[in-house]
C-alpha cells in the first residue's frame, strides 16, 4: 500500500498555472497507475489524468493540451502541471493510486485549486 499527500494547490488567476504534487510513502509506488481526480462543488468526482506504471498517460477531454501528468519513481511523486487554467478548473484535486496487481486503491486527502480573478 501507499499513503498519499497532495500539495501545490492555491488561488490563481484565469490563464495562470499551478503544479500539483502527490508524494507517496510505503512500498510499491512503481506498481501503481497514478491518477488525479477533481471534485467541484455540487458535482461528481471526475478523472482528470492518469499515468500507468509504464508511463502511459491519458487525459479527460476538458484538460487535454492544458494539463500534463508525470511521475518520478525515485521520488515516489506524481505531478500535475496545469496551464491555461480556467474558472471551471476550480475544484478539490485528489491523488489516487491503483495497484495494477492487487487492484487496491488509495486516496490522498485532496488539495484545493481555485481559479478566479
Amino acid at each position: 500500500q501507499v499513503q498519499l499527500v497532495e500539495s501545490g494547490g492555491g488561488l490563481v488567476q484565469p490563464g495562470g498555472s499551478l503544479r500539483l504534487s502527490c508524494a507517496a510513502s510505503g512500498r510499491g509506488f512503481d506498481l501503481n497507475t497514478m491518477r488525479w481526480y477533481r471534485q467541484a462543488p455540487g458535482k461528481e468526482r471526475e478523472l482528470v489524468a492518469a499515468i500507468t506504471s509504464a508511463f502511459s498517460a491519458n487525459y479527460a477531454d476538458s484538460v487535454k493540451g492544458r494539463f500534463t501528468i508525470s511521475k518520478d519513481n525515485g521520488k515516489k511523486t506524481v505531478y500535475l502541471q496545469m496551464n491555461s487554467l480556467e474558472p471551471e478548473d476550480t475544484a478539490i484535486y485528489y491523488c489516487n493510486a491503483l495497484n495494477e496487481i492487487t487492484s487496491f486503491i488509495n486516496w490522498g486527502q485532496g488539495t484545493q485549486v481555485t481559479v478566479s480573478s
